[in-house]
Order: structure tokens, then sequence, then C-alpha cells
């Protein structure tokens, strides 16, 4: 607390008069809209699907299977599939910032729900020894989703 109090006064020292308290303003915590807190939880989450993906490289066997094409997807439909998919997380950091609140709520609590389900069905189904790390981003992930469906759910009534 002192050396808040003690930058404080050197700021006020250093820009004397409506110049400090600008800068004083600048610095204080500022209040965040909830478009925003959806659309970097949707950030956060995205990075985490492309993390997750990416180490998955590195496991046993998993470059030779993308060599082979026996893998999952392993036809042209199910990449398309797959490629819509992900698409949703990618596209929900906009459409969180610019739909309006009834649909993005609504958007927000659907796609939400799927990613939870669906990451919580892979954490479970992923407890393999080299696959760990996949289990930890997938309830991560599903964290990150929870709180994305508890924030539309809770739509403030005066929202932005």
């Amino acid at each position: 607390m002192g050396n808040h109090l003690r930058f404080r006064s050197v700021l006020e020292v250093k820009t004397p008069g409506p110049a400090s308290e600008t800068i004083i303003n600048m610095l204080k915590n500022q209040k965040v809209g909830i478009k925003v807190k959806l659309a970097a939880l949707w950030s956060s989450v995205t990075f985490c699907y492309l993390y997750g993906d990416y180490f998955e490289l590195y496991t046993p066997d998993k470059i030779n299977s993308l060599i082979t094409g026996e893998n999952i997807l392993d036809s042209p439909t199910k990449l398309l599939v797959a490629s819509m998919l992900l698409a949703i997380p990618s596209l929900m950091v906009a459409l969180s910032v610019v739909l309006g609140p009834k649909i993005n709520r609504f958007l927000n609590i659907l796609f939400g729900t799927l990613f939870t389900v669906m990451m919580i069905f892979i954490g479970v189904n992923s407890m393999v020894k080299w696959y760990s790390f996949y289990v930890f981003l997938a309830f991560l992930e599903s964290a990150i989703t929870i709180t994305i469906v508890w924030y539309a759910f809770n739509w403030p009534k005066k929202s932005d």
C-alpha cells in the first residue's frame, strides 16, 4: 500500500493538475464489459485447443498415423466437419463482441455447453500414458467454457 501511495504522489508531483488525474484514472482497474469477457474466454479456449492438437504431434506414432491416413480424420468429409466444429470457438471471439445481447447470450450458452460436454468426454476418454497433457487441457477447456456459459447465463440486464 505504501508503494502505491508513493507512486501516486510521484505522478502528481511530476504532472500537476488535470493530467495527473488522467494518469491515475488510466492506472485504475477498468470495468470490463460482458462482451469483452466472453471474447477473451473464447480466445483462451481456442489457444488451448490449438496447443493440445500441436502437442499431440509429439505423441508416439502420431506422425506415422498422419502419413498413413490411419487416424480419426481419414476422409475429406471428416476433415470438413472437424474444421467447421473448430471454427466455432474462433468465430465466437468476434461474434461475442459484435452481436446483440439476445443472440449473443443464446450462442454463448449453446456453444459453451456443447464444447464443455465434448471436452469432458474427450478428457475422460484420453486417460492414457502419453495423453496426460490432453486430459489437463480438456478439463481446463471445460472450466473455461463453463465460465462462458455462466457469464452468458448471468448476462447483466444493462449490457453493452
